[in-house]
């Protein structure tokens, strides 16, 4: 396995899945990842990596895998995060409407933020939420 290092920033946070093929499944046809590297046998994904290009190709993304006893996050109950997702402006709203349209709930409407441009929040079907906005933060 090759290993590439970039300058600037990055984040993947980790996530456990009762049901992590179909996490991968909603993660990518819903929101817009992109599934790198899915290891495991059947229903079982030992480690999955789906990486996000949302917001002009900054690096980053989220790794995933299964609820197993030998997990450094074996503590962690399976649906439980919340995660934000920087996206360009013209890709929200069709974003958005795939998620309306999708088995996860939306908990807060496209809207314009407070703190500037425009967002909104799903909550997957086990249950990780997952805001997604046209803001990019202060970072840098």
């Amino acid at each position: 396995m090759t290993t590439t290092t970039r300058p600037g920033f990055s984040t993947w946070p980790a996530l456990r899945y009762r049901d992590a093929r179909g996490a991968i499944a909603y993660l990518t046809d819903v929101l817009g990842f992109e599934a790198v590297a899915v290891y495991g046998e059947g229903d079982r994904v030992e480690h999955a990596e789906l990486r996000w290009t949302g917001s002009g190709g900054a690096p980053g993304g989220v790794m995933l895998g299964s609820v197993r006893e030998d997990s450094t996050i074996s503590g962690l109950p399976a649906g439980v995060g919340a995660v934000y997702l920087a996206v360009d402006d013209d890709t929200i709203e069709a974003i958005f409407d795939r998620a309306r349209q999708s088995a996860g709930r939306i908990v807060e409407a496209l809207r314009e933020e407070d703190h500037g441009g425009r967002g909104f929040t799903v909550i997957d079907p086990e249950g990780v939420h997952w805001s997604l906005g046209t803001y990019v933060g202060h970072v840098g």
